[in-house]
């Protein structure tokens, strides 16, 4: 079986491409780098890939709101492509500025078939602070999202000024929470999703950490599974070394293997 290809976009800020790509070459795929610059010159490159990333970083130093100018320019010159990408069933993830930059172009969370037609926002933080720490991560278990399928609560890190979901639209927000968009979600030491810092660290509307379209084949969250590829990744590995329960691998592999098994099994 030939390895699903899978873009990752670099360039302008962003940083993560070295953990994305790693991640996503464990989980059996192929990644390729693309810079920016060269997918905007030739965006029907788009056409020999099975799945796209927009990682995490800073770009265009988030002026104009994180993720604000990346989404413009990725809008405004392969909009066309892009939309093509999703229409033939094809996987989108976005992680912390990734995820900024999807809400801001209008991809998440996608309701009504309104791709491009941005309906949230991620704002700042509501301690006003950059937060860098590892939380609780609860997966819904009945959101389509391809990603996070079966995946139950892991501990991640997050790293990001601006990542509180929100919209003055309570219409919306139901109609996000009927069609399973709110994918993943910030969760207390009970396994309850909060508002409490810092379990959520940035007071997110619904502690949404993540969300997906209505398909589950675009997706984007705020805290990093890139970053928890290896056991030894988590800071108390050593002490769940001696109490014996050490995973055997990072758990946020499993979000980028759900995608490969996916891409694999269609």
């Amino acid at each position: 079986m030939n390895k699903p290809k899978v873009l990752i976009i670099t360039g302008y800020g962003v940083n993560c491409e070295a953990e994305s790509a790693h991640a996503w070459r464990l989980a059996g795929a192929e990644p390729e780098l693309v810079h920016l610059n060269d997918l905007l010159d030739h965006p029907d490159q788009l056409n020999d890939f099975q799945a796209m990333m927009f990682i995490g970083g800073f770009s265009y130093g988030d002026h104009m709101t994180s993720g604000h100018v990346f989404a413009l320019r990725v809008k405004h010159h392969m909009q066309a492509q892009l939309q093509q990408f999703i229409d033939d069933g094809k996987l989108v993830m976005g992680i912390c500025n990734g995820f900024q930059v999807m809400t801001k172009m209008g991809l998440l969370p996608g309701l009504d078939g309104n791709c491009f037609e941005p309906t949230v926002s991620l704002m700042q933080n509501d301690c006003g602070t950059f937060q860098n720490f590892w939380c609780d991560i609860k997966f819904e278990e009945d959101s389509p999202c391809v990603f996070t399928k079966g995946l139950g609560t892991m501990p991640l890190p997050i790293r990001h000024g601006e990542g509180k979901i929100f919209t003055l639209d309570d219409a919306l927000l139901e109609k996000l929470e009927a069609n399973g968009c709110a994918a993943a979600r910030y969760v207390d030491a009970d396994n309850k999703p909060t508002q409490a810092f810092p379990a959520n660290p940035n007071g997110s509307l619904h502690a949404i950490a993540g969300l997906t379209d209505p398909s589950g084949r675009i997706f984007g969250m705020m805290p990093h599974p890139e970053a928890y590829l290896f056991p030894e990744n988590h800071p108390n590995w050593d002490k769940q070394k001696l109490n014996g329960d050490l995973p055997e691998q990072g758990l946020g592999l499993k979000l980028f293997q759900n995608a490969v098994n996916f891409i694999n099994g269609n």
